[in-house]
């Protein structure tokens, strides 16, 4: 499975963004799909998952802002970012786990500042 996240960039507090992780390769093996993200100097954290059934969870610091979706094929999965603060400032990273293995995209960068 490879995965290839975009749609980081620098927005300022309150406003929204939109990340994009598309796969591909052998992506019928896969059972949930989400997103993380690591602060400089902080470890790698997970934001949100779905799951193959729809079934989402979010991190307490993201819920009710951040939304997680997907399309039925998991050609795509999506993350629509509403009210970014600057502690949401990250890189951020996809993956996909299947029943054997977890699979990283790159990361892509999220800066939010006025």
């Amino acid at each position: 499975v490879q995965l290839q996240a975009s749609g980081g960039g620098l927005v300022q507090p309150g406003g929204s963004l939109r990340l994009s992780c598309a796969a591909s390769g052998s992506i019928f093996n896969i059972n949930v799909m989400g997103w993380h993200r690591q602060a400089p100097g902080k470890q790698r954290e997970l934001v949100a998952i779905i799951t193959s059934g729809g079934t989402t969870n979010y991190d307490d610091s993201v819920k009710g802002r951040f939304t997680i979706s997907r399309d039925n094929a998991w050609n795509t999965v999506w993350l629509q970012m509403n009210s970014l603060k600057p502690e949401d400032t990250a890189v951020y990273y996809c993956a996909a786990v299947s029943a054997v293995s977890i699979y990283w995209g790159q990361g892509t960068l999220v800066t939010v500042s006025s």
